[in-house]
C-alpha cells in the first residue's frame, strides 16, 4: 500500500461517514492533509504511511490549530516501525492519537469504538473503574482475594478502581470472566489531547518596541490583526500564515506579496474554511490584481491599515464578498 491508496481510502471512508472535506492540503510543509466536519465534529486528518514519521513540530501545530478550530487532531497510518498497526487499537504520537484505516472505518461507519491503546510494553485497556468496583463489592470480595485471583497486587487493584492505571488485555478479560460485565472503556478518538502549555500567540508591539526590534513584514501584518482585538496564532506548515480568533470569528489568514502562489493558497484556504466554518483572507503586503480567490478575500495592507477593529474588518470581507456575488 502507497500513501497515496491510503489517503483515498480514508476520503472515501470520511465520506461515506457522512462528512464534508476540504481540498487535499498539496503545499509543503504541511501539518495535516485533510480537514473533515460532520455537524459539530471537526478532523484535522494528517496521514502518514509509517506513524512514526510525526516529527514534535508538526503535531504541535495540529494540537494547535484543532483547538482554535474547536476539533480534533488525528493521524492515520499503516504502520509503526517494521509492523502493521493493529486493527481496533490506538497508538500515540506526541499526544496526537494515530489509528489504522480499520479502525478509522469501525469508529465513525459501525460506531464502534476502539478499546485498546498500544504503549511501550505492550497493548494496554483502560477500565471503568466503577463497575469493577460495584462487582467486587457485591460479590462481597475484597482488594486482596480478587488480586490473588488474577495474580497482581492489592494496590493494582485499588488503582485500576480508581481508574489510575490501565490494565493488559489478558487482565480484563480474567476480570469480566470473573463478573460477568464487560469492564473495558471504549476510547474516544475525538477527545482532546493531554495538557500542553499555550503556545506563544502574537502580542501587539507597541510603536517603541518596534523601533528597539523592527518587526518583518509578515509579523508586522500579523501585529496590525492582533491590534484589531484578535488572537493571532503563528503557523509554519499550515496552508496559512496564522489563525486569527476573537469572541465571535475564527479566520484562516494569510499573508504574502501577490503572485502566482498566493491564488493556489487562497483555492485551498477558501475549502478549508468552507469546511471549518470559519472566515478566510490573505493580507497582501503590496498591491493585489483581484480582490477574492473563492470565499477568501484579498485584502491590501493599505487597506488593512485604515481598519480599526475587528468587527470594521468582518464588514469590510463581507461587503467585498457581496461585491464578488453581485460581479
Amino acid at each position: 500500500m502507497t500513501k497515496e491508496v491510503l489517503i483515498h481510502q480514508i476520503i472515501d471512508v470520511l465520506s461515506h461517514a457522512g462528512f464534508a472535506l476540504s481540498d487535499r492540503c498539496n503545499i509543503r510543509p504541511r501539518s495535516f492533509d485533510v480537514a473533515a466536519r460532520k455537524g459539530e465534529i471537526i478532523l484535522l486528518c494528517k496521514v502518514l504511511f509509517n506513524i512514526d514519521g510525526l516529527n514534535e513540530e508538526t503535531a504541535r501545530e495540529m494540537k494547535y490549530l484543532a483547538e482554535y478550530l474547536g476539533g480534533s487532531a488525528i493521524v492515520v497510518g499503516a504502520k509503526t516501525r517494521d509492523q502493521m498497526l493493529e486493527d481496533s487499537v490506538v497508538y500515540m504520537r506526541y499526544d496526537i492519537l494515530a489509528l489504522n484505516v480499520q479502525t478509522l472505518y469501525d469508529y465513525f461507519i459501525e460506531n464502534v469504538p476502539p478499546l485498546v491503546s498500544a504503549a511501550p510494553g505492550g497493548l494496554y485497556v483502560s477500565i471503568e473503574g466503577n463497575l469493577l468496583k460495584k462487582a467486587r463489592m457485591d460479590q462481597s470480595m475484597s482488594l486482596g482475594s480478587l488480586a490473588t485471583m488474577i495474580g497482581v497486587s492489592r494496590r493494582t487493584i485499588s488503582k485500576y478502581e480508581e481508574e489510575g492505571m490501565d490494565a493488559s488485555i489478558d487482565v480484563v478479560l480474567q476480570l469480566e470472566d470473573i463478573f460477568g460485565v464487560e469492564l473495558a472503556k471504549p476510547i474516544n478518538i475525538l477527545k482532546s489531547c493531554g495538557s500542553r502549555k499555550p503556545r506563544k500567540k502574537v502580542e501587539p508591539e507597541t510603536k517603541d518596541q518596534e523601533k528597539a526590534c523592527p518587526l518583518l513584514p509578515e509579523d508586522l501584518i500579523l501585529n496590525t490583526i492582533s491590534m484589531l482585538g484578535y488572537d493571532v496564532l503563528p503557523t509554519a506548515q499550515a496552508p496559512f500564515k496564522a489563525i486569527s480568533r476573537d469572541k465571535s470569528s475564527v479566520i484562516l489568514t494569510g499573508v504574502s506579496e501577490f503572485n502566482t502562489t498566493v491564488i493556489k493558497r487562497a483555492h485551498l484556504m477558501s475549502s478549508i474554511s468552507y469546511v471549518t466554518e470559519t472566515q478566510s483572507v490573505f493580507i497582501i503586503n503590496g498591491r493585489s490584481k483581484i480582490k477574492s480567490v473563492e470565499n477568501t478575500v484579498l485584502i491590501e495592507k493599505k487597506e488593512l491599515d485604515r481598519i480599526s477593529d475587528s468587527q470594521e474588518l468582518l464588514d469590510f470581507m463581507e461587503e467585498r464578498k457581496e461585491t464578488r456575488e453581485k460581479a
